[in-house]
């Protein structure tokens, strides 16, 4: 395939410059501008000569006429001089010009175009779109092949025994709403995000009618940490649920971008994000990856737009430091775990730099997220496969973050 790219290309390139180098040659063979003019002047006094021979014209008339194209002759006389002194090119040096024009043409190419690569019309970029979007794996499929649940080493003995009583009450009692919500709860801290959404799920299903945007929200969430960043159908079914019971619900509006993301929609996408940047508030955990994201967004989607300056959104301002240190214990950390949670969907949908995985890895593990941090510390080894530098990095914060050896 590429093969023929190359030799198609290079015929092109012949061909233009056979015709650019026979122009050049036809001009060069030129005379001056004008001779032409002389050339058909000297036929017409000619003319008027055998016309006074024959007594076409009278002398008077054949000599007004001689002396009109004699004047002629003598403005055609002079335009040819003007010319001279600006001649063409010489024949080599304009080949060589033609040919540095054609070489730089193929090394702009080779280093703006992408050989091989087929077009991608808007009709066929939809369709990929669509196909990928309907052959999204579902969420019982990638538990299944992630395997059972194993607690994270450092967890404390206690703790699993408590999570281990609570199951089993909670087995006996499926009705039991609090304690569906304890486990969904707890769970979910553990790192055991299926076990976690399927306790969700459970709440929803005793709360009924009474089950509120956040209760949905919370499920797909969920979902989609269990499924290692990826928006499931079950998920997106739970995102929906929620914005259909509350069209303003920030949580469920960034995951639905997310995912539109995710099948090669970033059009749906900006329609979802840039709203809710604009929305606020600037503490909600949704913010930060939007503002991270948000112009490559538009970029992929062709929108014309610029994001605003991000000195608000690089970091905490001395104010967030305030609050963050009169929140309680619990407020704190939810609040890390919603700029961590950012961070790691951005990466597992779209991967991004060495620095960011590796913060994103040792975060995790301060958090205590081992299951998360493995699955990010995979997604991160496959994307820079071939790249000994970046993979001893990696290997160092998942040495640092406890999960590798």
């Amino acid at each position: 395939m590429m093969v023929g790219f190359w030799i198609s290309a290079g015929a092109m390139m012949v061909m233009v410059a056979v015709v650019l180098l026979q122009a050049l040659r036809q001009a060069k063979d030129l005379g001056p501008a004008g001779l032409e003019d002389l050339a058909i002047y000297r036929d017409q006094l000619a003319e008027v000569d055998r016309d006074l021979s024959r007594g076409v014209i009278p002398a008077d008339e054949a000599g007004r006429l001689r002396i009109e194209v004699q004047r002629r002759m003598l403005e055609a006389d002079r335009a040819p001089m003007q010319v001279v002194t600006s001649r063409p090119v010489s024949l080599a040096w304009g080949a060589s010009l033609i040919v540095l024009a054609l070489v730089a043409s193929g090394v702009l190419y080779l280093s703006l175009g992408v050989p091989g690569y087929p077009d991608l019309p808007i009709a066929g970029r939809l369709a990929d779109a669509e196909a990928e979007y309907m052959n999204r794996p579902h969420q019982d499929d990638i538990e299944a092949k992630a395997g059972p649940f194993t607690a994270p080493v450092d967890v404390d003995k206690t703790a699993l025994d408590l999570i281990a009583k609570l199951r089993a009450a909670v087995a006996s009692h499926q009705d039991d709403l609090q304690g569906q919500t304890l486990l969904a709860q707890n769970e979910a801290k553990l790192g055991n995000y299926a076990g976690a959404r399927k306790a969700q799920a459970q709440v929803i299903r005793l709360k009924g009618d009474a089950a509120t945007p956040q209760d949905y929200s919370a499920l797909g969430e969920l979902m989609v940490y269990a499924a290692n960043g990826l928006v499931t159908p079950e998920a997106e079914a739970a995102f929906a649920d929620a914005v259909r019971r509350d069209p303003k619900d920030g949580s469920a509006r960034f995951y639905l971008g997310l995912m539109a993301a995710q099948v090669g929609r970033p059009d749906r996408t900006f329609a979802l994000w840039k709203p809710l940047l604009d929305e606020g508030p600037e503490d909600a955990a949704w913010i930060a990856p939007i503002r991270a994201r948000l112009q490559d967004v538009a970029d992929a989607a062709g929108i014309a737009y610029t994001a605003p300056s991000a000195a608000t959104g690089k970091g905490p301002s001395a104010g967030d430091m305030a609050n963050a240190a009169q929140m309680t214990p619990e407020d704190r950390q939810k609040m890390i775990e919603g700029m961590v949670g950012g961070l790691e969907a951005r990466l597992m949908a779209d991967g991004g730099a060495i620095e960011d995985w590796t913060k994103l890895i040792n975060a995790l593990g301060v958090l205590k997220a081992s299951d998360r941090a493995m699955a990010a510390y995979a997604k991160a080894q496959k994307d820079f496969a071939g790249h000994p530098g970046e993979l001893s990095a990696l290997q160092a914060a998942a040495v640092q973050a406890g999960i590798a050896p």
